[in-house]
Order: structure tokens, then sequence, then C-alpha cells
């Protein structure tokens, strides 16, 4: 089968991918790749192919609901890298590649003869894309690391969750999602100086690191303040007010005023305009001392209030507000709809279905969703054939003895 059939748009169309690995962290920064134009070559398994293509908790047909979304925009070829005529094909590919993403335990690529130095050699333009749990380097790098792993050790699970009960998960995969976040963004870092240089380079995301680059300054409050972060459920301990509060008709709306010039804003929407100079509340500092008195206040006048009508209240006066959203909500939002923030894609197994679209937008290169994650082995021709220049007889040679 040939290669897609929808042109790829975006800033990356000169770009090639070659995706090795599986799950999460490794594939959802092919994603954002794809998502943003690179040809992204998706190597799997044969007849086995990424678990994530068992994944998501419905599965109309015994299909599973997550592949649509992580392996969008990009060429699934098969190929058993354990073997020597499998190696050699990685190696042909990297001769016209740009990046090569692996997500695999540090040490597997080296035992596959897949180093970056034996691939650099064939391509010193080549840059390798490493995501793992701990880094390439250190006495954990070859120990197995999942994203729950390195959400633990960055220090995101003991700050989330109510202080009654034990530290909880996000809700997502989330170190998963900022380590390949962070390999993406490097990957940029590297194909910027590929165009300075001619050099490439080897990008090293860990997961908890990446987890650990995102939790602000506790490290910093603990080193100079002996303050440890805890649990909070759903505010920040000094930033007030900023939390969710409720409405008459039983919906929650999430409403931050914690800045000085937005706090006199809420309180004229409260009718209280005594409250912004009051001495309690009047400053950052004391708002933050003060908080939970102040979260009790504006929650008995937020509840005197319908949903539609207090969120139409605080715009009228610029206060920040939102609802807490499902994907139902999320489907006939206005603003949703106006940006096509949720974008419909034919799938042939399960129709028109919904997904997020490309984020961020660019102005004149933007990306977009061409097609839903492939069926395993769907462009096995194109890759083999037109990019790795084998022959339809060599192909189906290398099918019989189970390479691809």
């Amino acid at each position: 089968m040939g290669t897609e059939s929808a042109p790829r748009s975006g800033p990356l169309t000169n770009i090639r991918v070659i995706e090795m690995g599986t799950m999460i962290a490794g594939p959802f920064c092919g994603q954002l790749l794809a998502d943003h134009g690179a040809e992204v070559i998706k190597l799997e398994q044969p007849e086995i192919g990424d678990p994530m293509r068992q994944w998501g908790k419905e599965k109309p047909h015994g299909k599973a609901l997550f592949w649509p979304v992580l392996s969008r925009n990009k060429l699934s070829a098969t190929l058993n890298a354990r073997e020597a005529d499998g190696q050699a094909l990685v190696k042909k590919l990297v001769e016209g590649a740009d990046i090569l993403l692996e997500n695999f335990r540090p040490g597997t690529m080296e035992r596959w003869g897949l180093s970056y130095e034996d691939l650099s050699a064939i391509n010193p333009k080549l840059i390798m894309i490493r995501v793992s749990g701990f880094g390439q380097t250190g006495p954990y790098a070859k120990r197995a690391g999942y994203g729950a792993i390195g959400e633990a050790m960055g220090g995101l699970r003991y700050t989330t969750g109510d202080p009654s009960l034990p530290p909880s998960r996000a809700g997502i995969s989330i170190g998963d999602s900022l380590a390949a976040m962070h390999a993406c963004l490097g990957a940029m870092m590297a194909l910027h100086q590929v165009h300075l240089t001619g050099k490439g380079q080897v990008i090293d995301a860990s997961i908890y690191e990446s987890v650990l680059n995102m939790m602000e300054n506790i490290v910093t409050e603990y080193d100079v303040g002996d303050y440890i972060r805890e649990r909070t459920g759903s505010f920040l301990p000094k930033i007030a007010p900023s939390n969710i509060y409720p409405t008459k008709d039983g919906i929650w709306l999430v409403i931050g005023a914690n800045q000085d010039s937005v706090w006199a804003r809420m309180a004229d929407a409260m009718e209280r305009p005594e409250l912004a100079t009051d001495e309690r509340y009047a400053t950052h500092g004391a708002r933050g001392i003060n908080q939970i008195e102040l979260d009790e206040l504006i929650s008995a006048w937020t509840k005197t209030f319908s949903a539609a009508d207090l969120e139409e209240r605080l715009n009228e006066f610029g206060i920040p507000n939102g609802k807490i959203y499902r994907p139902p909500e999320m489907l006939v939002d206005p603003q949703f709809q106006a940006r096509d923030s949720i974008v419909r894609v034919d799938h042939p197994e399960f129709g028109n279905v919904a997904m997020q679209n490309v984020t961020p937008r660019l102005s004149e290169t933007q990306g977009g969703v061409r097609h839903p994650g492939p069926a395993l082995g769907e462009h096995n021709e194109y890759v083999w054939g037109a990019v790795a220049g084998k022959s339809t007889e060599e192909i189906s040679d290398l099918r019989d003895r189970g390479i691809i």
C-alpha cells in the first residue's frame, strides 16, 4: 500500500521520523511530530504490534479506542528488530531519516547493534530521541520505569489528591506525556543545531526528570525554607481565592481571583466592595493567611446563583472562571466549536470519531489530523519498497521469514 492519501501539512513536512518503542512515552512524542507534518514511520513487532492497540476503556468489536488517537497521522510497518536482518532494515531506514525515536529500556538498542554510535556512523545528522524511566545514565538507568513510577519519584504523586487520603494519580498518564513533550522539545532544539552544524545528537528524556521539571519550586522551598508541599485537594495554599465553588444547581465552578486587581473586581461582583480594602483580604499575603474563611465567604455567595448566572456575573466583571468539563460538555461548548478544538476523523471500523485537534496553532504552517491510527503493517509496501528500496520479491521473502 502507498503512503497517506491526504497530503501532510505543517512545519515538519520535510522531516522523516523512525518510531521504535511502544506504549505512551515514546509514541506520544511521535504523535506530536506527526501532527505537525513529519512523516512518522512506526515500526511494530509482526503479528503483535504495539500493546496500545489493545488499550482503552471502551472496545467496540474488540478494538481499543486509544490507538486511533495516539498513532494518528503515522505510517505502520512491521519489523522484528531482534533479528539481524531486521536490524539491517533499521539501518537502511536511518540513511534517509532525520530522527529515530525509541523508548526501550536503556541498553536494548545497544544489544541490537543499533546504538547511537552505530547509527550516526551511517547518518551523522541523525537525532536519536531516547525516552526512558530514569534516563540513559545513573544507577537506576536499566530499571523498568513506567509513567506512574516517574510521577511518584518526580514529586507529582505526593502533592496530588485530598490530604485525608493516600497520594492519588492525575487521572491520565501524565508522566509519560510530559516525557514525550520534553523529548519533542529536545528534538526541535537538536534540529536547529543540525541546521547550524550538520551534526545530530542524542535526546535523553527521562520520565522522572520530566515530571520534576514541572514541579515548580518544591525543591527550593524545602532546601531553603524546610517546607514540604503537601496535598491540599482543590486549592493551593496561600493562593486565594482560587478554588472550586458551589452553585445552587449543584454545578461547581473554578474561580481564580487571587491577583489584587482581580480580587477588587471580585469584591465588586459580590456587591461587597469593602472586602477589597479589608485588611484580612486586601493583599495577596493576607488572603493567603485567611484562605479558609475567605473561601467560605465566597462559597456562601456563589450558592445563591445558578451556574449559568454565576458564570455570566463573573464574566461581566472580568473574573477568570470555568466549569469543570467532561467530554459531553467539551463537545457542545461554543469556544471548542469556534476553534475546532475537537475534530472528527473517519475511521474504517468506528465510523466518524471525535478526538482533540492539533495544538499549538501555527499561523502559517498549521498541522492537522489526516487519519487515525493505521492497521498493523498497513504501509509495509511503501516503507520497505519506496523508502528502504526493497523489491517486491525481497519484501515477500522478508515477510515469509517473519522479519516484517
